[in-house]
């Protein structure tokens, strides 16, 4: 089975669990990306069809919302926290030096698919600041320093 065939009977699979009603468009985009890891821009016609909206509305709605992503996510998710504790005590500096050592900026997937980079609001451990996540797991007390012997 070609790659976009496999691709077509994941979304068909994804898009059978809905009614096809417009109210349905972000719980649909949301599964879209949970089955793929990212929207693929190809697909929003098929979407647009299967609720009969037009394309732009389909786009449009995924574009709004910062939760959706248009491109394949690495296989190691890297947040990089920029909650105030985490900013106070440093993240920008701790998300420079992650940026130069993937040679990636924020937003990005390393050429090779090992590593997505992205800054989020809070991970939710101030008191452990700045820190990072890399996958489910948190780097504490982070610093530039720290970021070689984390990404070897």
């Amino acid at each position: 089975m070609s790659s976009t065939a496999t691709i077509e009977k994941r979304l068909e699979k994804v898009l059978n669990r809905f009614d096809g009603k417009k109210e349905e468009l972000i719980p649909i985009l949301q599964k879209v990306q949970e089955e793929f890891g990212y929207i693929p821009e190809e697909k929003m016609l098929d979407i647009a069809r299967f609720i009969r909206v037009p394309e732009s509305k389909v786009y449009g709605t995924a574009t709004f919302y910062a939760q959706f992503r248009f491109t394949p996510i690495g296989e190691n998710r890297v947040m990089v926290c920029r909650g105030t504790a985490c900013h106070v005590k440093g993240a920008p500096q701790v998300l420079d030096a992650i940026e130069r050592k993937l040679k990636i900026k924020e937003g990005e997937t390393t050429l090779d698919g090992k590593y997505s980079l992205e800054s989020v609001a809070c991970i939710g451990c101030c008191s452990l600041a700045p820190c990072i996540m890399v996958n489910k797991k948190v780097e504490a007390k982070m610093s530039p320093k720290k970021v070689d012997k984390i990404f070897t």
